[in-house]
């Protein structure tokens, strides 16, 4: 770290706390040549991910948007608000360990509905109908078929 002084390439930290967050680091260090304290801050570098839409178009991941998708479809079921946080941060998780930071909506959708089928049956069969975009009642009735077989 350069001393912002002298210009120092080398530095001692002295003390080190995080953020009331958790969401960076306050270091405080002291320079080996000119021997005065300053303090800097790291943060984890966020590289956002894209979603690549149907239609070829890409927009920033936005989890209160697919939150919001999930409550809509848990809507009068229940379901608490916390296991839909933890099935939109488990999805995130599982983004953060891929390399590429491009991801389609239709594996995002995937997930959702998988999760959501073993947590609620009717809420999978709301957030499917909107995702599928079913084009008539024939499509609606084929995938609870399949739904029931299951069980």
């Amino acid at each position: 770290m350069r001393c912002p002084f002298c210009g120092h390439l080398e530095s001692k930290v002295i003390d080190s706390r995080e953020s009331k967050k958790g969401l960076s680091i306050r270091r405080r260090r002291e320079c080996l040549s000119c021997e005065r304290r300053f303090t800097t801050y790291e943060k984890i570098e966020e590289i956002p991910y894209m979603i690549v839409k149907k239609d070829g178009t890409r927009q920033l991941f936005d989890r209160q948007k697919l939150l919001k998708g999930m409550l809509k479809a848990c809507e009068k079921r229940p379901i608490a608000v916390n296991r839909l946080e933890e099935i939109v941060e488990e999805i995130e998780s599982r983004f953060q360990e891929r390399p590429d930071k491009e991801i389609k909506a239709s594996e995002i959708g995937q997930l959702v509905m998988d999760r959501l089928k073993d947590l609620d049956k009717v809420a999978y069969v709301r957030f499917a109908s909107v995702y599928r975009e079913f084009r008539d009642v024939l499509e609606f009735k084929h995938e609870l078929e399949d739904l029931l077989k299951e069980k």
